[in-house]
């Protein structure tokens, strides 16, 4: 059986179906927290945040324009929603803050299947996370979206 895409997930949400809008959140909600906290540098926050994009969404079902990817609609509203989080605790910043990634990457190290595996995903993330650190914010916005989440160009704008 196919898997359906996020737009099949979503207007099945719009006809009522809850359970669609459950695996749209299951579907994006790791990867939105990672892409929040390179914005807020705190995982807590970023998952705070996230889950505010979800009610967003539930609440507000009918504003998302089928013209443009769930994706984008997705990281646009929490880009948003992590910017106003700085603005008002006027923190914004980009420091190499670690400690954030640090407590995300523990919770996929139950997925991996060796200590080698686990050394090497956390090398590759903080050098990733370093090179992409040094960029300005937009450059790093563009970056991820584009070769992290594979969106397309069109879609990052």
């Amino acid at each position: 059986m196919e898997q359906k895409t996020d737009k099949q997930l979503y207007q099945e949400f719009l006809k009522g179906n809850n359970s669609s809008f459950e695996e749209l959140v299951i579907r994006h909600k790791d990867k939105l927290i990672y892409f929040i906290t390179t914005y807020v540098k705190n995982i807590d926050i970023a998952e705070d945040i996230a889950q505010d994009v979800f009610v967003y969404i539930l609440i507000h079902k009918k504003n998302y324009n089928f013209q443009y990817s769930l994706k984008t609609y997705l990281y646009m509203i929490a880009k948003s929603k992590a910017l106003n989080f700085l603005k008002h605790e006027k923190k914004i910043s980009y420091t190499d803050d670690i400690e954030g990634l640090d407590n995300l990457h523990k919770s996929y190290e139950k997925q991996l299947n060796s200590l080698e595996d686990i050394i090497f995903q956390k090398e590759k993330a903080r050098q990733l996370h370093n090179s992409i650190n040094k960029l300005k914010g937009d450059y790093k916005q563009a970056i991820y979206l584009a070769d992290i989440e594979e969106m397309k160009y069109q879609e990052i704008r």
